[in-house]
Formats: structure tokens, C-alpha cells, sequence
């Protein structure tokens, strides 16, 4: 898939787009995001490490993870480049506490 197309379906869908960029062998301990995110691997490798499984994507492969579901993430020798959008959950509902 093309940058631009992908840029313009998470747009599309509501994320803020941004490039990322990981150092060769960057490592992330387990974690979790506010927010839902989908990624496009444009170069190097990442592997997420998912409920005990581990996940590699490279050049072309696209990601994605629901907000709160916790992952590790690991960076191949070459580094990591992507393509990510990051969707914020929706606002809950307010609570009117004027008394009216």
C-alpha cells in the first residue's frame, strides 16, 4: 500500500497521523496505549510481542492495536520506520451534576 493512500484511510478513520523512527535493537517493555493505533512498517523490522506471542512486520506490513491492549515492542538490527495513526477514544458520556 502506497503512503499516501494509508495516510489518507487513517485520516479518513479519524487518527492523527505521524512518522516513527526506532534505533536498530530499541527495545520497549510491555505497555499499553489511551489510544487505538495503526501502523504501516516503511522500512526495518518491529516485532510486538502480543499475550505471549511475538509478531514481526516488515516494509509493507501494517499493525494495528486496540487501545489498552498491552504489547512489548522489539526493534530488528536495522532499525524501524512507520507510518502510525493514533485514534483517541471517544469522550464518555458527562455527567450533569449542576442539580437541574
Amino acid at each position: 500500500m502506497k503512503d499516501a493512500h494509508f495516510e489518507f484511510a487513517l485520516r479518513r478513520d479519524g487518527f492523527d497521523v505521524h512518522r516513527n523512527t526506532m534505533p536498530p535493537g530499541a527495545m520497549v517493555s510491555e505497555h499499553a496505549h489511551p489510544f487505538d493505533v495503526r501502523a504501516l512498517v516503511l522500512n526495518g523490522e518491529i516485532t510486538l510481542t502480543v499475550e505471549g506471542i511475538e509478531y514481526a512486520y516488515r516494509e509493507g506490513d501494517i499493525f494495528v492495536l486496540p487501545a489498552g491492549h498491552r504489547h512489548a515492542e522489539a526493534v530488528g538490527p536495522a532499525g524501524v520506520d512507520y507510518l502510525v495513526g493514533r485514534r483517541p477514544l471517544p469522550a464518555g458520556p458527562t455527567i450533569d451534576q449542576s442539580g437541574a
